[in-house]
């Protein structure tokens, strides 16, 4: 990530509401601002920026508009059980981090904003196999079979995926034009991506969804 500030000409543009959160900053690398998100978290723009995440066993899917380059990404760690269809996720401010959820939402936002459902087009990343938890070494190929069950099930067009493997992921996707670069992190002496997903879905056993549902 490149914190440098922008050029004097370059102005960061307004966020749609609902997303005043997320972190925004100018990336120098790219000359563009952009919008970093983390698990439970996703991100909408209609502005021309990037938005950023770093994927270990969580899946991202960048959704747009290709007509109208009207886009985002979520980050979520685990899909959710499907007798939970039925619940308001409009009331549920952590909803972000359960795949149909995260799905759902921002889908929602990009029509909302002026997309249209046939013109949407999708890629998906991450799942990889890195958690060290024994019993979490399924969670992302189950996030990868979720999320392209989804797709099929949704009737929305994948046009491109880069998932599984061991390696944690660097994503940058540019939703105006539906460019999206992908770094794998192959360096594994860098442990916060582990980590941070590990501690994540430790929260996850204990952290309230703030509804009248429980969800464990």
């Amino acid at each position: 990530m490149q914190l440098n500030a922008p050029p004097a000409s370059e102005k960061m543009q307004k966020c749609l509401r609902g997303f005043h959160d997320i972190n925004r900053y100018w990336d120098k690398t790219h000359d563009t601002f952009a919008a970093k998100i983390l698990p439970g978290e996703y991100y909408v723009t209609t502005n021309k920026e990037a938005i950023v995440t770093v994927l270990g066993s969580c899946v991202s899917a960048c959704i747009r508009d290709k007509v109208f380059g009207i886009g985002g990404m979520n980050h979520f760690m685990l899909p959710i059980n499907k007798n939970m269809s039925n619940v308001d996720i409009s009331a549920m401010s952590n909803a972000g981090r359960y795949g149909n959820f995260a799905m759902e939402k921002m889908i929602n936002d990009i029509l909302k904003h002026g997309g249209t459902r046939e013109n949407l087009e999708v890629k998906i990343f991450g799942g990889g196999r890195v958690l060290q938890n024994m019993q979490s070494l399924d969670i992302g190929n189950g996030n990868v079979n979720f999320v392209r069950e989804y797709i099929r099930t949704e009737n929305l067009n994948l046009v491109g995926e880069d998932v599984g493997d061991i390696f944690p992921r660097k994503v940058i996707f540019f939703p105006l034009t539906g460019k999206v670069r992908v770094k794998k992190l192959r360096q594994m002496h860098n442990r916060t991506i582990l980590e941070r997903e590990n501690n994540y879905m430790s929260s996850l056993e204990t952290q309230p969804s703030e509804s009248d549902v429980e969800l464990f």
